[in-house]
């Protein structure tokens, strides 16, 4: 745990206008302001996809020590990124304007109270959490498969929808039409067999989707990510997984099955579409490994045990 140093001095903002279909353009006002009260100017606004990365790494080399994200899951893992890839001792402050802003809630952050996470980019204490790792990328929260995909495809076509309700309302979308993923899921304890998944979640965060607690055990601290494999089902048993995910109780359910491992190997019939945070990505390699990596990053909370919880 560390604190900032003092003034503004070493923050950098890192803000992404796109994020939440265009939320993040509409508080970036807000935003410039309350930074500017503890005397960080240095705000810089993004303009195209992958912006996020290479301003990171421009404040890195600047010497920035604190780099505030403001945006939503994917922002904040593109940050997330280029801190791990360069190996520099710089944390990460959340901002929330995106979507599901889900890893927020298992760090324990007042992300939409920009206010306090401008004091917190200051002078606030920073826990070490843990990251996932696929094919050379790192992710803050989950990375999907399956119905997952399926609905971040869907959600680039809605356009009337904000916040929280876009993923739910793509969710209820594809419960009649997703037809399933085959998929063989291995761990040092065992081998289970290709089985027809309706989804698989590896989780690092315990929220998801913006409205589910999918990984209700799940620590940032703990060395090991959780996966949550859901069976296909019938449309009127996922209707009752969705309800249930929603409360984080989905893990009792017999389409449902958990474990943690600090890795996980995947196979498929061939490479398939998976996200990362939010990220839409094609796999090289009908094989993945996806593994934790402990406490490969510094995130700025106002309480730091928060996210060991």
């Amino acid at each position: 745990m560390a604190a900032g140093g003092g003034g503004g001095a070493g923050v950098c903002v890192i803000l992404n206008p796109a994020a939440g279909k265009g939320r993040g353009a509409k508080v970036e006002a807000q935003v410039r302001r309350a930074f500017a009260d503890v005397g960080v100017t240095d705000v810089r606004a993004t303009r195209a996809r992958g912006d996020e990365r290479v301003f990171a790494l421009h404040a890195i080399e600047e010497g920035a020590r604190t780099i505030v994200a403001v945006g939503g899951d994917g922002t904040w893992s593109n940050v997330a990124n280029a801190i791990i890839t360069s190996r520099a001792d710089v944390r990460l402050g959340l901002a929330a304007a995106g979507t599901g802003n889900d890893f927020a809630k298992t760090v324990g952050v007042p992300a939409t109270d920009y206010v306090a996470t401008a004091r917190l980019a200051i002078d606030g204490p920073d826990v070490a959490v843990d990251v996932g790792r696929i094919e050379g990328k790192y992710f803050l929260n989950v990375t999907g498969f399956g119905f997952d995909t399926a609905v971040l495809e869907d959600v680039e076509k809605i356009t009337l929808l904000r916040g929280d309700l876009v993923y739910a309302y793509s969710a209820l979308r594809q419960l009649f039409g997703y037809a399933g993923i085959a998929i063989d899921v291995t761990t040092l304890k065992e081998r289970r067999g290709v089985v027809q998944h309706l989804m698989l979640i590896i989780a690092n965060g315990r929220n998801f989707g913006g409205a589910f607690r999918i990984a209700p055990e799940a620590s940032l601290t703990d060395g090991r990510l959780d996966a949550i494999a859901i069976r296909t089902a019938s449309p009127l048993r996922r209707m009752r997984l969705f309800a249930a995910a929603s409360r984080g109780t989905h893990g009792s359910q017999p389409e449902v099955r958990t474990e943690q491992a600090s890795s996980f190997t995947l196979s498929f019939p061939s490479p398939p579409a998976y996200e990362t945070d939010g990220e839409y990505n094609r796999a090289s390699s009908p094989t993945l490994e996806v593994r934790c990596v402990p406490r490969a990053l510094r995130v700025v909370t106002p309480i730091a045990t928060a996210a060991q919880a």
